[in-house]
C-alpha cells in the first residue's frame, strides 16, 4: 500500500518491489516472488481466494519450493487463511501475513512481518500444522486467528487456545498446536451464503430475502450462545424448509454456540426448527467452512456433522 494524494492508501507496489526493500530476506532463503494478484483485502472474493489454492497447490507440486509466503491484505486475511487451511492440499507450510500500516508510514510493519514469516516456513517443514498467520511476530493457526482491533499493530489475536508460537532472536518457538485441523475435498466453492446479524429487535426480513434470491446457505451471527429475537425464528423455519442451510454462529468473539435457551428465539428453539450449531467457529469463518462444504456437495447431515462433530 501507499499513500495517493486525494485517495488514501491503494494497493501500488509489486511483490518484488516490496522484497527489494527487505534485503535481509536474501540471506534466510532462497525466494521466488510471483505476483497473483494486487488487491485490497475488502476486494478478495471467496472464489478468487479458492483460485489462490489451486495457485499454491500447482506450485508446491512443482517441486521447486519448500513452502510459501503470502502475502494480503489484514481486512480479510483470516478468511482466506482458513479458506486455504480447508482445501489446501499440499502438506508444505504456507503463511499468510500483511502490514498494519502502510509502505508510506514510517512505522512501516511489512518488513518484519515479511522476514518473520520467512523464518516461519523455514521452521516449520514437516510439522504439519497446516496454514498460518504470521503478524507481528506471533504465529496464529488459521482457524483460531481473528483481526481484533482496527490498526493496531497487535491487531490479531487466537481465540480457543492462544497462538501458535513467537519468533524470537534464536527463531521460531512453538508452544501450542492447532486445536482442530479439518480437511474438505472440494473442487470448487458456493459462495451462495448470506451472513446475517441478529439484534435487537431484529425480524425475518433478510432471511426471507436471501432465500427467495437464491441462497444456498445463511450464517447467522446471534447473540450470546446462539440465540436471535424471536420475530427469526420463523424466517429460519422457512430458510429450512426451502431446504437453505442454516448455521447459527455468535457475534461475541469468544465461547461456542449451543442450544441451551428455550424460549421463542433461544437455542432450543432454532435447533428444533432445523437449524446447525457452528461451535466455536466465528460467523465469517462459518460461512467460509459452509461455502466449500456445499461446493463439495455435501449433504445437510454431513454438513450437521461438520460442524458439530468437526474432526470426528
Amino acid at each position: 500500500m501507499k499513500i495517493v494524494p486525494g485517495r488514501g492508501a491503494v494497493p501500488a507496489r509489486s511483490g518484488r518491489e516490496i522484497l527489494d526493500q527487505v534485503p535481509q530476506l536474501a540471506s534466510l532463503a532462497r525466494i521466488t516472488c510471483e505476483d497473483f494478484d494486487r488487491l485490497p483485502g475488502p476486494h478478495w472474493s471467496p472464489e478468487r481466494m479458492f483460485d489462490l489454492a489451486r495457485y499454491l497447490d500447482a506450485r508446491l507440486a512443482s517441486g521447486e519450493f519448500v513452502g510459501a509466503v503470502v502475502t494480503h491484505g489484514t481486512d480479510t486475511l483470516e478468511e482466506t487463511a482458513y479458506l486455504l487451511d480447508l482445501v489446501l492440499r499440499t502438506e508444505w507450510p504456507v503463511v499468510l501475513t500483511g502490514a498494519m500500516k502502510t509502505a508510506d508510514d514510517p512505522g512501516w510493519d511489512g518488513p518484519g512481518n515479511l522476514i518473520a514469516s520467512v523464518r516461519a516456513v523455514t521452521a516449520l517443514r514437516d510439522r504439519g500444522l497446516g496454514v498460518a498467520v504470521m503478524m507481528g511476530e506471533t504465529l496464529h493457526a488459521a482457524r483460531q486467528v481473528a483481526k481484533s482491533h482496527t490498526e493496531s499493530f497487535t491487531a490479531f489475536s487466537s481465540t480457543h487456545g492462544g497462538p501458535l508460537g513467537e519468533m524470537e532472536v534464536d527463531g521460531l518457538h512453538l508452544h501450542s498446536s492447532p486445536l482442530l485441523r479439518e480437511r474438505i475435498d472440494t473442487d470448487r466453492v458456493d459462495s451462495r451464503v448470506e451472513l446475517i446479524a441478529a439484534y435487537a429487535g431484529a425480524d425475518a426480513r433478510f432471511l426471507r430475502h436471501a432465500v427467495a434470491t437464491g441462497a444456498r446457505g445463511i450464517v447467522l451471527s446471534a447473540l450470546g450462545r446462539g440465540n436471535v429475537p424471536p420475530a427469526m425464528l420463523a424466517g429460519v423455519r422457512e430458510a429450512v424448509a426451502a431446504d437453505v442451510v442454516v448455521v447459527v454462529a455468535s457475534r461475541c468473539g469468544h465461547g461456542r454456540t449451543a442450544p441451551r435457551y428455550g424460549y421463542e428465539g433461544g437455542g432450543v428453539t432454532l435447533q428444533d426448527a432445523g437449524a446447525i450449531f457452528s461451535g466455536d467457529l466465528p460467523a465469517p469463518k462459518a460461512r467460509i467452512k459452509l461455502m466449500a462444504l456445499l461446493g463439495a456437495g455435501s449433504s445437510a447431515a454431513t454438513i450437521r456433522e461438520s460442524f458439530e462433530r468437526p474432526g470426528s
